[in-house]
């Protein structure tokens, strides 16, 4: 299921805005935009590749048929009727599928905001738990809404793959935060949404942390980068989330963490450069409090040599 995306070989220390890489593919797009469509799809364990790291986010529609994935190494399942959210900068691998009828699409981060700015649109449509990891949502689509989501991402496919104008980029934004706010809608179950403006602030946070957050793990920056009072930034972030401030940044660092610990071999001293300690034996005791376990013991569980 990887057709239409260039798979680049880059060096384990290269970084996307400041951001560490894992060795191996990284997956980048080729446009702002890319539909692909689904037909009777199977993959097999023996078929599936290694994983891997996308440039963009990536949505999966199964319409029928069924798929299992894995997403920093846990397993997701796909069945009928679902849209699974894979966010940018999350390790995946398509391990398994069963005649999946459904659509693929992906898109960067150009595609939602302009060069010059944030767009206002693209701002209010991405939801936060989409641009920051951590989490893979695998949203239900309301069976009466099934024919609508599905004009709705061809019009989007049409509109990527016709010559460009200038309309193509405000036509593609508007068709694509339509989609984001429908699978928004429907992740909320449909409920009347509650501290719309606390959720805006943590998409915006989300955002910025993704960017941040190996050199700033200080829940001050946020605040300051946001011109947002401290106290009132961490509010409106446990309102949204159930989580402060300088848990969420925490719990970041220590995402990319497990995923360099679990997919790669760099050493815990490479691992905890990478994630913006410049004391290893620091970064081993922060990660044993978060997880539970040291580094090592944490790198032999996940790869069932403990």
């Amino acid at each position: 299921m990887a057709e239409g995306r260039e798979d680049m070989d880059i060096p384990a220390d290269d970084a996307r805005d400041g951001a560490p890489q894992l060795a191996g593919p990284l997956r980048r797009a080729r446009a702002p935009v890319e539909v692909r469509w689904l037909e009777d799809t199977v993959m097999t364990v023996e078929d599936r590749v290694a994983p891997h790291r996308h440039d963009y986010h990536e949505l999966i529609w199964v319409r029928s048929g069924s798929g299992r994935h894995s997403v920093d190494g846990e397993r997701v399942d796909a069945g009928a009727g679902t849209i699974t959210v894979i966010g940018r900068g999350q390790v995946h691998r398509f391990d398994e599928a069963r005649g999946i009828d459904g659509a693929v699409v992906d898109f960067s981060e150009a595609a939602l905001f302009e060069d010059a700015g944030e767009a206002p649109l693209g701002a209010r449509a991405v939801p936060g738990w989409l641009v920051v990891g951590g989490t893979t949502p695998t949203v239900a689509v309301p069976p009466s809404r099934v024919a609508g989501l599905e004009a709705l991402v061809r019009a989007l496919d049409d509109e990527a793959r016709r010559p460009p104008d200038e309309r193509s980029a405000d036509l593609q934004r508007h068709l694509l935060c339509a989609l984001l706010l429908w699978i928004d809608r429907w992740h909320d179950d449909g409920s009347p949404r509650e501290g719309a403006s606390e959720q805006r602030l943590h998409a915006r946070f989300s955002r910025l942390l993704e960017r941040d957050f190996v050199r700033h793990h200080d829940a001050a920056h946020y605040a300051d980068a946001l011109a947002v009072p401290p106290a009132a930034l961490a509010r409106a972030l446990q309102t949204a989330t159930g989580r402060t401030t300088k848990e969420l940044v925490l719990d970041r660092v220590m995402l990319e963490a497990t995923r360099l610990l679990r997919f790669t071999d760099l050493a815990v001293g490479q691992v905890s450069h990478r994630c913006g300690y410049d004391d290893p034996l620091y970064f081993s005791r922060a990660f044993k409090r978060h997880e539970g376990r040291s580094p090592v013991a944490y790198r032999a569980a996940v790869r069932g040599l403990a």
